[in-house]
Order: structure tokens, then C-alpha cells, then sequence
């Protein structure tokens, strides 16, 4: 399947889960070029290898939330060290989760998520977040955030609540795209930040 096919596939998985898809018409890149694989070309890289050397990059922790679209199942989050932002104007964050995640299509129902960006002192949260199955959300403070309603986490350093903006396939991953709509940092938070390094927290 093309690129083409493959974002049409993503578009069309969204809205019949009722969620929006892109906003407005985009205008499309030039494709590149492109050709088939050399013999004498290196083969892909070993997932073991691939996941030890990328390992070396640290990364912030975040836990990316949605309110219930499931009539009663409860608000859907999961912990995801893969987010960045990604546009000014207009403003646009990005992150990647699993096409097998169960807390995906959650989300995608509910058509918004807010990015809580977590602090040096919750790793036991994100943990807790990390997880599959279970309720999450049981006993950890939290309170809607203004656009989504999607559950911003007490002692957050920082939380971007978002709408989906559109989705795009990458590989094992799905590449969601958020407009931002409100944002803000913790009340008085001055805590460095939770980091992701070598497989464990710093």
C-alpha cells in the first residue's frame, strides 16, 4: 500500500469511530523519488540494536489522556515518551503510540487528548500509566482540562489540551497529529522534569 493509501486508511478509520479528521485541505509535498533496494545495500537494522542505540536519546515523559467516549468505561491515558512538538502557526504537537494499543481507539473516539508533560518525582505514576489493563485513573488527582475535558493530572509541570488534527501511519506506530487549544504549566511548579534515558528514569 502507497503512502496515499495508507493515510486514506487512517482518515477512513477515524471517521468511523466518529472522530474529526484533518481540518482543512492540506496541500500535498512532491513526492521523492523512489527505487528498490541495492544487494549491496546494509539490511535494516536489528530491533535489538535498533531500540539499544536509539536508547541513548533521552527523552521527556508524558501522559497523553482523553475523557470517556464509551458511555461509563471511564477516561483513557497512557504513559508516551514519544511526543514533540511540531508547528507554531498553527500549533501542532505530535505523538506516536502502537497500532495494537488498546487505549488508541479510546482516544481516537473521543477525538481530543491533552499531553500532561510529567515531573522528576511521578516515575511511580508513570508506571502506573505504563501498564495495560486496569483503571488507571484510580487514586491519582485530576480535574478536566478546559477545551477536552480530558483529565489533566495533578502535578503535571506542564499540560497541552488538544483536538485530533489528523493521523498518519509510520511503520509498527500511528503518527497523531494535535491542535493545540489551551496549555499551561503547573501552579508554581518548578520541578525538573521526568526523563527517559537507557530504558530507565533519570
Amino acid at each position: 500500500m502507497g503512502h496515499a493509501g495508507m493515510a486514506a486508511t487512517a482518515v477512513r478509520y477515524l471517521r468511523s469511530v466518529g472522530a474529526p479528521t484533518v481540518a482543512e485541505p492540506v496541500e500535498a509535498l512532491p513526492r521523492p523519488e523512489l527505487r528498490a533496494v541495492g544487494d549491496d545495500e546494509r539490511a535494516p537494522a536489528d530491533p535489538g540494536e535498533f531500540r539499544r542505540v536509539l536508547g541513548h536519546f533521552a527523552t521527556g515523559v508524558t501522559v497523553i489522556t482523553a475523557p470517556d467516549a464509551d458511555g461509563g468505561t471511564g477516561p483513557a491515558g497512557f504513559a508516551c515518551q514519544s511526543f514533540s512538538s511540531l508547528s507554531l502557526d498553527p500549533p501542532l504537537v505530535v505523538f506516536l503510540v502502537g497500532r495494537t494499543s488498546r487505549t488508541w481507539p479510546r482516544i481516537a473516539r473521543a477525538g481530543v487528548f491533552c499531553v500532561n508533560v510529567l515531573g522528576a518525582d511521578q516515575g511511580e505514576l508513570c508506571r502506573g500509566f505504563a501498564v495495560s489493563g486496569g483503571d488507571k485513573f484510580a487514586g491519582v488527582d485530576h480535574e478536566p482540562a478546559p477545551f477536552s475535558g480530558s483529565p489533566r493530572l495533578a502535578g503535571a509541570t506542564a499540560w497541552i489540551d488538544c483536538a485530533i488534527h489528523a493521523v498518519h501511519t509510520g511503520g509498527d506506530h500511528l503518527i497523531v497529529v494535535g491542535r493545540v487549544e489551551a496549555l499551561g504549566t503547573g501552579e508554581g511548579s518548578t520541578d525538573a522534569p521526568l526523563l527517559f534515558h537507557k530504558g530507565r528514569f533519570l
